[in-house]
């Protein structure tokens, strides 16, 4: 488990970071969104001993982080970071080797995760001849050769295509589940909330929730119910207790001033004929990303 405790940074009079903390479970992908300059970059950073912080630690396991732990990080910066003159398997297959892996080990590895990216018909071409969203995957590629125990990633999803990113949540999903702690920044939220375990939302450098997407749902998740019915459903709109939303035909959604309420309409839903949905909305990331960073 990767743990951050209290993380500060600032820049002159600029506080970027204010008692960062969360964890980043191992085997679980941590999804970590927040908007441009809410300090994801720096938190990262700081986790890979690009930045010093100015308060705070990270641990492992329990134990702080040396550098010989981040030898074995695999890190993706926002920033293409590629020899760009390179071949992309040259490239893939050198990185490997600078941790360690011997040529043919690093040679098989390097061939089995551009193939699984998608990028076997392009091994001989240049990095620069790529276009950008195959520039990305050798970026994560890159990032992933040495098959990495803890795994940080900004902004991976940046200029892919739906395919892509679907052949890109795989490669990710894999690496968790080898049990590696999995972080990554994407301001794509429904990618973020479809992919990840856990969530963090950071704003103005401070943490504003963090946990699983159930837990952040019941936390921060507006309590609003969605009924469906064969027929009318306008009775609703009139009924004690009870403050409609949205209405659409046979469609309600709804909110309810007490339990009672809500069985209380389900009851006259059910004996005036089928009821075809009665469920609580799904509550998601970006509606609790709005609500927590006001």
């Amino acid at each position: 488990m990767l743990e951050l405790s209290n993380l500060s940074k600032r820049y002159g009079d600029r506080l970027a970071l204010d008692d960062v903390s969360f964890t980043v479970g191992a085997g679980r992908l941590t999804g970590f969104v927040g908007g441009n300059g809410a300090g994801k970059t720096t938190t990262m950073r700081i986790v890979l001993g690009v930045l010093a912080a100015d308060g705070g630690r990270i641990t492992l396991d329990g134990s702080p982080v040396t550098d010989v732990d981040r030898r074995r990080f695999g890190y993706m910066p926002e920033e293409r970071g590629l020899y760009p003159k390179m071949r992309v398997l040259e490239q893939t297959v050198y990185l490997a080797r600078l941790h360690g892996w011997a040529p043919a080990a690093a040679r098989r590895n390097a061939l089995d995760l551009l193939e699984r990216l998608g990028l076997q018909e392009r091994v001989d071409d240049t990095v620069e001849s790529l276009s950008l969203g195959n520039q990305q995957r050798a970026q994560i590629a890159a990032a992933l050769v040495h098959r990495p125990e803890v795994l940080v990633l900004d902004e991976p999803f940046s200029g892919l295509d739906p395919l892509a990113v679907e052949i890109v949540q795989a490669v990710l999903t894999d690496a968790a589940r080898s049990g590696a702690p999995v972080l990554f920044s994407s301001h794509q939220l429904d990618v973020v909330e479809r992919l990840c375990d856990d969530l963090v939302v950071i704003a103005d450098g401070r943490i504003r929730a963090a946990g699983s997407r159930e837990e952040l749902r019941d936390q921060h998740g507006a309590e609003r119910w969605e009924l469906l019915l064969s027929g009318d459903a306008g009775w609703v709109r009139d009924f004690p207790g009870i403050r409609v939303i949205r209405f659409d035909g046979g469609w309600a959604l709804f909110e309810s001033e007490s339990e009672a309420a809500r069985q209380s309409v389900l009851a006259e839903a059910v004996s005036r004929g089928e009821v075809v949905t009665f469920a609580r909305e799904q509550t998601t990331l970006a509606q609790i990303f709005k609500e927590v960073v006001r």
